[in-house]
C-alpha cells in the first residue's frame, strides 16, 4: 500500500516548521509576552516519560469563548502540541511532523492523516487527499465542524490530553470527519465513492455510519467501537455518544426508518435505539438500553425495553456533563 509521506528533520534535532525551537524567556513578567512557539515547555529537559504540561496561556483547559477564530486558536494549540511532543518523544518526530508540522492548515493536515489511515492497495492516499481537501476547501461548514468536535473531545473526555491527541489518535473523531465528506459525495450523487469510503471506515476505525446520515456538530464519539448509525438517522449539535451504540432500523422497511437525535442528548455504551423515533434535546439514553418508543425532552430513558424517568430541569446538557448515573436511585434500589 501506498502512503502520502512528508519530510522531517532527523528524529536527534529539534522539531519545529522553521528548524528550530525559539528561546524560552524567563522572569515574572515573561509570560505575557511569550509565543506559542516558545511557550512549548517550562523544564528544558522534558521527561521522556511523559510529555510536559503547556503553558495554560497556551493550551487552557477549555477554549476562550470569546475567540472569533476557533479554527485557527486550535490549530496553532495543535502546533504547539505537537512541537513539544516531537521534542519529548524522537520516537513520533517523523510522524508528527509529516502529520502535523508541515502543513499550513488544519484541514490539510486532517486530509493527509485521513488518507493515510484510510488508504489501501486500490484506494490510493493520494486521491483521497486531494478529495478530502477539495471538500474541506470548499465547504467551510464541515471545517467549522471539526473545529467543535475537537472542542468537545477536548472539553467532555479527561482522558483527551490535548486537540492533538484528538486529531491523531481519536478513532471516532477520525471517523465522522471522513463520513462527512463521504456526505457530500452522497448529495453530490457519487455514491459509489461514498459507499467504497464508508467501507473503509468500518474496516479501519470499526465505526460503521452510512454516508446519508445528517450528522451535527460538536458530536464525540467516546472510544467509538462498534458504534452504528443507518442511512435516515438524524443526529443534532453537541451529543455525546458512547462505544456499541445502535441507531438502526426495525427491520426490512424502506424509507425514513432510523432515529432522529435531538442537540445535547447523551447516549449511553451499548444503546440500541430502533426505528423512526425522536430523542428529544436533552434527553440520555441509559448504558445498555433498547429504545423503541419516543423519548421527551430532558427525559431519561433507561432498560431494556427502555421506560421513561422524570424530566429534568437546568442548563447542563448530559452530553456536556457526561452523566450516566444520576438517574440510577428513581430506576432502582442498587447503590453506586
Amino acid at each position: 500500500m501506498r502512503c502520502l509521506r512528508g519530510t522531517a528533520p532527523s528524529a536527534s534535532g529539534p522539531h519545529t516548521v522553521d528548524g528550530h525551537i525559539p528561546p524560552v524567556p524567563r522572569g515574572p513578567d515573561s509570560t505575557a509576552t511569550m509565543t506559542a512557539g516558545q511557550l512549548l515547555r517550562e523544564d528544558p529537559q522534558p521527561c521522556r516519560h511523559s510529555p510536559p504540561a503547556l503553558h495554560p496561556a497556551i493550551v487552557p483547559s477549555y477554549p476562550p469563548p470569546e475567540s472569533d477564530a476557533d479554527e485557527s486558536w486550535v490549530w496553532s494549540q495543535i502546533k504547539a502540541e505537537a512541537r513539544r511532543d516531537a521534542d519529548a518523544e524522537p520516537a513520533l518526530a517523523s510522524f508528527l511532523y509529516a502529520t502535523v508540522l508541515s502543513h499550513s492548515s488544519l484541514d490539510r493536515s486532517l486530509a493527509f492523516h485521513l488518507a493515510n489511515k484510510l488508504c489501501s492497495s486500490t484506494l490510493l492516499s493520494t486521491l483521497l487527499y486531494d478529495l478530502f481537501v477539495a471538500s474541506l476547501a470548499s465547504h467551510p461548514t464541515i471545517r467549522a465542524a471539526t473545529v467543535a468536535d475537537l472542542l468537545a473531545a477536548r472539553s467532555r473526555d479527561p482522558a483527551c490530553v490535548g486537540f492533538s491527541h484528538c486529531l491523531l489518535n481519536y478513532k471516532g473523531f477520525l471517523a465522522i470527519q471522513a463520513q462527512r465528506v463521504a456526505h457530500v459525495l452522497w448529495a453530490q450523487n457519487r455514491r459509489a465513492l461514498a459507499l467504497a469510503l464508508q467501507s473503509r471506515v468500518a474496516e479501519v476505525f470499526a465505526v460503521d455510519i452510512h454516508p446519508a446520515a445528517q450528522i451535527g456538530k460538536g458530536v464525540l464519539l467516546d472510544h467509538a467501537t462498534g458504534v452504528v448509525i443507518g442511512e435516515t438517522a438524524v443526529v443534532g449539535d453537541n451529543v455525546s455518544i458512547l462505544h456499541h451504540v445502535t441507531l438502526g432500523g426495525t427491520g426490512k422497511a424502506i424509507g425514513d426508518r432510523h432515529p432522529k437525535i435531538g442537540d445535547g442528548v447523551l447516549i449511553g455504551a451499548g444503546a440500541t435505539i430502533l426505528g423512526n423515533v425522536r430523542i428529544g434535546s436533552g434527553a440520555k439514553i441509559g448504558a445498555g438500553s433498547l429504545v423503541l418508543i419516543e423519548v421527551p425532552p430532558r427525559t431519561t430513558a433507561v432498560g431494556n425495553p427502555a421506560r421513561l424517568l422524570g424530566g429534568k430541569k437546568g442548563d447542563d446538557m448530559p452530553s456536556e456533563s457526561m452523566d450516566h448515573t444520576s438517574f440510577i436511585q428513581q430506576w432502582s434500589d442498587y447503590t453506586i
